[in-house]
């Protein structure tokens, strides 16, 4: 393995081609030496002010489309590029192929070597815009995160070429706003929005109050976390994408004008109470209404461009199906009347919307009427993220939502990926698809209007390679040699590829990387069988070999922290297959009514379970008490601080409606205080009330405390070998 020297309190020298100061790119004027500078800045902070001998200049394209070019000779390293995201990127990119080194969530801060080696690497981008994140990400991961996260996630966002991130962050304090000045009072924001973690739901119509009220200072709070957020968007040159009105209003509003038509809609299995109500378009107040959304945020962060609201995301559009006449119409205007809305708080403005529902509910959305929603609607006005490609193969079983809707008549749109539901933590992904699926779009006649490229997973932290893989074909306009991609990638992350490695990559890519499903979950996470949501963890006995053959190049690559880290989650996933199977033959022996033989099995699988958790106490990231961290921080009191902890406790266990182990996470300290109990009285107590335990749990602060194991990976690989 390659050793590298850890280079202390050095400065880092930059420059910048002043000639090049004024540039102009996608008709907008670029200030070379802020782009230079912003570069800077996220280079000293991802290698903790680490590196030397570095030269960044601004280098403009003459079609304006990011670029880059990093040349390294006699120790001088020079990364040009038009853009921060460019920039950053292309000096990724030499790391991982020239210095074996990886930036990624659980890196941390990186160590430059201690010179450069000699290369000339150029790459550039096919898409004027790549695109990431999820609505939903601001439930299943960042919904606590305070600014010191969200400035590293700012960074890998650059580091990988990202320049078009979603920003929803504070939405309800403008929304509050609002709805303040049209009339309502404090009492009846705390009815509307939902517990903070539950607020993506509430922002796409589907949730009203589940889980409120937000204690008093959230709102201020999140407008400052957002105006930090905005301030280094706008200092790395990324394109937000920012929320509008969508037409959801709270009862309260319905009651101060009994005289509006008002649609309630049903989403989730919640009580019609907590779902929400969306105005008809036909009324004057939409406009009105979405223009103070747009002049209220924008006089808080500033003039923006692109906008989201979102299409009754998941939920039956309220029409009359019978008279396909009356529901185009009813589309047809309600499209006009989101896009007038927008447009009337600022002109030059454009609408984006989520097309996640046009797949998911592909047999409502079929040409005619998609088509009638989007008629209205200039085509330079509109942006539609075609949300998630991995699902119309490997889901639903359709073909791709861009292709039968022929590009989306004209409006612009984004090709992206969903690699992710609900945070869940199992090695997922069909590799293949993601090195390749993209490029058929690309040489498609429809790549005309197609003015992006991207991914919106619901969950982040997790699947590393996967994003990884994602991220670089954002990047290319031809498909990913995955043998050379996956040599890369090993010896990037873990500073080697010997022979173990190689073949425990091959055997990953042939059985959990080779499998994609929206609910990868061992049995022991749902109790019983889901019989909703079906799935589970790939369990293809090559995966097995992969995790033996990986656990076999301890000897060399235990120096390596990303190598543990992998060893850590891949032991735990070897380990919770064990499990699983035990925890299945105890459900069979109970219903057969053995008990001896129930208690012997399901004590095996409890074993299994705790010793899982005890392993991932020593990993970054797979950690419920992180994620308690993040969450009661924001309290100013005690009371408030238990209130977070339990909404973020609840989304990840319970959520709601028949939502409940939807974001399982193997997780330590989910593992033994949530999990292995339910499992124990569930198996042993026949009076057993789940959903009480399950709400004392969520309502109840704190996490047990444990040792990790003193070697956690020379532990893995015994257990392993015993199981």
């Amino acid at each position: 393995m390659r050793v590298f020297t850890r280079l202390l309190f050095c400065c880092v020298v930059f420059s910048v081609s002043l000639q090049n100061f004024a540039q102009q790119k996608n008709g907008q004027t670029v200030d070379a030496s802020q782009v230079v500078d912003a570069s800077k800045a996220v280079l000293e902070r991802v290698t903790g002010n680490r590196i030397t001998n570095v030269k960044i200049s601004y280098a403009a394209t003459a079609n304006g489309i990011d670029s880059f070019r990093v040349k390294a000779e006699n120790g001088q390293l020079t990364v040009s590029g038009n853009s921060v995201s460019a920039i950053c990127f292309g000096f990724h990119q030499y790391l991982k192929k020239y210095c074996n080194i990886m930036y990624t969530w659980s890196s941390g801060t990186i160590t430059p070597p201690a010179s450069w080696p000699n290369a000339d690497l150029i790459g550039g981008t096919p898409y004027q815009y790549r695109y990431y994140l999820n609505v939903v990400t601001f439930g299943y991961t960042t919904p606590y995160w305070d600014w010191t996260r969200w400035e590293k996630e700012l960074d890998w966002m650059a580091m990988h070429g990202i320049n078009m991130p979603l920003a929803t962050v504070a939405s309800e304090a403008i929304a509050e706003r609002v709805w303040l000045k049209l009339g309502l009072k404090k009492k009846d924001m705390d009815d509307f929005f939902t517990g903070p973690a539950h607020l993506p739901w509430h922002r796409m119509g589907n949730l009203n109050k589940w889980d409120g009220p937000i204690p008093d200072g959230w709102h201020s709070s999140q407008l400052q976390l957002q105006k930090k957020i905005m301030g280094r968007i706008k200092e790395l040159g990324f394109t937000p994408i920012t929320p509008a009105f969508a037409g959801f209003v709270p009862p309260a509003f319905a009651k101060l004008h009994p005289e509006l038509k008002l649609n309630p809609l049903k989403w989730g299995g919640f009580a019609p109470e907590d779902n929400g109500y969306v105005l008809s378009p036909e009324t004057d107040w939409f406009k009105k209404i979405g223009k103070l959304f747009i002049e209220e945020w924008e006089k808080e962060f500033g003039k923006n461009k692109y906008y989201l609201a979102d299409c009754f995301n998941e939920m039956d559009v309220p029409v009359d199906n019978d008279h396909p006449e009356k529901k185009y119409s009813y589309l047809a205007n309600y499209g006009r009347s989101v896009y007038e809305s927008i447009i009337s708080g600022n002109p030059d403005a454009v609408w984006v919307t989520q097309g996640w529902t046009f797949g998911y509910q592909h047999k409502f959305w079929d040409k005619p009427t998609l088509q009638s929603l989007l008629s209205k609607v200039p085509d330079d006005k509109m942006m539609i993220i075609d949300l998630g490609n991995d699902y119309p193969p490997y889901v639903w079983h359709i073909d791709p939502v861009w292709k039968t809707h022929a590009g989306f008549y004209g409006k612009q749109w984004i090709y992206s990926f969903v690699p992710n539901f609900g945070g869940k933590t199992p090695y997922t992904g069909v590799v293949s698809f993601y090195a390749s699926a993209p490029i058929e779009a690309l040489k498609s006649p429809y790549s005309k209007s197609m003015i992006g490229y991207g991914h919106a997973p619901e969950g982040i932290e997790n699947n590393e390679l996967i994003y990884e893989l994602i991220s670089d074909m954002g990047w290319t306009n031809t498909e990913i040699n995955l043998e050379d991609w996956g040599l890369e990638y090993c010896r990037a992350r873990y500073g080697d590829a010997n022979a173990s490695i190689l073949s425990a990559g091959q055997a990953l890519f042939s059985s959990c990387y080779n499998s994609f499903g929206s609910y990868p979950r061992f049995v022991w996470q749902t109790v019983k069988y889901d019989t909703r949501r079906k799935g589970s963890v790939n369990d293809d006995p090559a995966f097995f070999k992969g995790v033996k053959d990986f656990l076999a190049a301890a000897d060399v690559m235990k120096g390596n922290k990303m190598y543990r880290y992998d060893a850590l989650e891949l032991s735990s996933l070897y380990l919770g297959l064990k499990a699983d199977e035990y925890y299945k033959q105890a459900l069979q022996a109970d219903s057969a009514g053995n008990d001896a033989l129930k208690t012997s099995l399901g004590n095996k699988a409890m074993l299994l379970m705790l010793q899982v958790d005890s392993l991932l106490e020593s990993h970054p990231m797979n950690r419920l008490q992180s994620w308690v961290d993040y969450a009661r921080l924001h309290g100013n009191n005690e009371k408030d601080k238990d209130y977070y902890e339990s909404n973020a406790k609840r989304l990840i266990t319970t959520w709601g409606g028949f939502q409940d182990d939807y974001a399982a996470r193997i997780w330590s300290g989910l593992i033994r205080d949530y999990y292995v109990p339910r499992v124990r009285e569930t198996l042993f107590n026949k009076n057993f009330d789940r959903k009480s335990w399950e709400e004392k749990w969520v309502t109840r602060p704190g996490i047990s405390k444990i040792s990790p194991y003193p070697d956690p990976l020379q532990k893995a690989i015994e257990l392993v070998n015993q199981n």
